[in-house]
């Protein structure tokens, strides 16, 4: 049982903590730090995944399971057994256990960031193919900083890492494709499924556009200064920035005109409130 009071602050306090063990990643090494990828990871997706069913209700959290934890699961697993459609590529037993040769981590990491990329994009664009087109690439991008790092740490390697972008070695231009594919598969089913409670953003879903901003900051400074990975701080830089930019204006811009003194901004026409979790959700 959660009091009411009580349930606007749960999404800052993981986010809290996801942020401190982000911090920690830089100054560990070897197996404290394959622990901490992981146990970040499922952080990240308790995160997500809990925020959908705080705010949305029980049906928008299953389907972000079902289309994230469960999609990359099997598109994973097609692209072990069949180098469709990311590029042949093993995975290293550093992340723990595996089944059908993808650590079982690795879902988890799809829905981690899928829920505020789509947030995001929810909160910018209307609905329809431009929002699943902005919410696909918001999560596509965030590879070009997340593949040079885990294949530099040894979690993954591809077998043909050819061709690849300037200054990424290691990693095939096929597997941000890849990436990009599935995400537009994965946005473009989340709506139907999770039904109209995802149309809007709202209020509450700050802590998902304070979690979306941090990963983009963090990840250029962690990899520029932390992690020697200076050509992926400039990708990812450039590619998440089609959708952080334009969060963080709008959000600046909101805070501006709801400054004391001010007179209240007219909604958009196509802006509503955010609607709650059914009864059931909130016990």
């Amino acid at each position: 049982m959660t009091r009411p009071g009580l349930r606007p602050l749960l999404p800052w306090v993981g986010l809290g903590v996801l942020v401190l063990a982000q911090i920690c990643y830089p100054l560990t090494v070897g197996a404290t730090r394959a622990g901490l990828t992981v146990a970040t990871v499922v952080l990240g997706y308790l995160l997500s995944v809990g925020h959908a069913l705080l705010t949305r209700g029980p049906r928008a959290a299953a389907a972000l399971v079902a289309v994230a934890t469960g999609g990359g699961f099997a598109i994973e697993a097609l692209g072990v057994a069949t180098g469709f459609p990311f590029g042949s590529y093993d995975y290293s037993g550093e992340l723990g256990p595996k089944l059908a040769g993808v650590p079982l981590v690795i879902p988890l990491a799809w829905t981690w960031m899928a829920w505020p990329a789509w947030l995001t994009a929810a909160r910018l664009v209307a609905p329809g193919v431009a929002r699943v087109a902005l919410a696909a690439v918001g999560l596509a991008a965030w590879d070009l900083f997340l593949d040079p790092q885990m294949v530099a740490e040894g979690y993954w390697l591809w077998r043909d890492a050819t061709p690849a972008l300037p200054g990424l070695p290691g990693v095939p231009v096929s597997n941000y494709l890849g990436w990009l594919l599935f995400a537009v598969l994965l946005m473009a089913a989340l709506r139907p499924l999770a039904g109209p409670v995802v149309d809007r953003a709202g209020p509450g879903d700050a802590p998902m556009f304070a979690l979306y901003l941090w990963t983009y900051a963090s990840s250029i400074l962690a990899h520029a200064v932390f992690l020697g990975l200076p050509s992926s701080a400039v990708w990812g830089a450039a590619g998440m920035a089609v959708a952080a930019v334009p969060l963080a204006l709008a959000l600046g811009r909101d805070r501006r005109q709801d400054r004391p003194g001010r007179q209240p901004r007219r909604p958009r026409q196509d802006r509503q409130p955010q609607q709650g979790p059914p009864a059931d959700a909130t016990a």
